[in-house]
């Protein structure tokens, strides 16, 4: 089976650099795998994208060194089993609450005996190789997101359930639970944040993070997480846009309203 890129830097104690799509796009997904980033997760809850779009980006992602990854849009059994189906290597789960949550998170990305994933992997094999139903189990990640007060008080429970290979914070949700703001102090918010990764440092489980920025991840790496996202695509498009626009305005170039002299390039 073709090996897990995420795995392999987490044995060896190395950094991983997530890119992440909101975009429905497969060439923008294929241009962000060959960006440079280790993973890059297909968010189907908060992104633009349906599993039509989805399978269209985990194929371009196929094509490039990244380790694809989808974002479900909730702790839907049926919808985990079809991303994994159509090739996704892990799956992210949103406002996971509970150990209960992550039991049933796991066994849904697990065949049996070790959970309840049907068979039909589809795609699966043809990303994964032939011998992928043989390897699933120990190749497919389960990552429940942290970003509820209930979840980080029961970080323990959910930690010890066998099967969960990395847990991934919501920080805007954590502040919207802790702070009931998303702009402003999150000073309590941030508490949370630190109690869980040192408990899962504690639990020897990986962490991960959705970052605002490059600067935002820099800092969460020397923090002490494992996998950091420096923001989505739009985020990293508008910044590209503004610093262009801005960077010729502040030589005095006023943009042209033209696209003529460059072929509409």
């Amino acid at each position: 089976m073709r090996p897990n890129l995420i795995q392999k830097r987490l044995r060896e104690r190395q950094p991983v650099l997530n890119g992440w799509l909101s975009i429905p796009s497969s060439y923008l997904a294929e241009g962000m795998g060959h960006a440079g980033f280790h993973s890059v997760t297909v968010d189907m809850q908060h992104g633009m994208i349906g599993f039509a779009d989805a399978l269209h980006m985990l194929q371009a992602l196929s094509a490039t060194p990244a380790t694809p990854l989808v974002r479900v849009s909730r702790l839907d059994g049926a919808e985990i089993m079809r991303v994994l189906d159509a090739g996704s290597y892990g799956v992210i789960c949103p406002m996971i609450r509970n150990a209960e949550d992550a039991k049933l998170l796991v066994s849904s990305c697990r065949y049996p005996p070790s959970g309840t994933r049907s068979f039909g992997p589809a795609r699966g094999l043809l990303f994964g190789g032939p011998d992928y139903v043989d390897h699933a189990n120990d190749t497919i990640m389960a990552i429940p997101m942290i970003e509820t007060v209930e979840a980080v008080d029961c970080i323990d429970d959910i930690l010890a359930v066998d099967g969960v290979d990395m847990i991934y914070i919501g920080p805007n949700d954590t502040a919207l639970a802790y702070d009931g703001q998303v702009v402003g102090a999150r000073t309590r918010a941030e508490a949370a944040i630190a109690h869980v990764l040192a408990r899962a440092r504690v639990a020897d489980v990986a962490t991960g993070i959705f970052c605002s920025d490059a600067g935002d991840a820099a800092q969460r790496m020397a923090q002490g997480f494992n996998l950091v996202t420096p923001g989505n695509d739009m985020g990293l498009l508008k910044s590209a846009a503004t610093h262009a626009i801005a960077s010729i305005t502040s030589r005095g170039v006023a943009p042209s309203d033209s696209g003529a002299a460059s072929g509409g390039y």
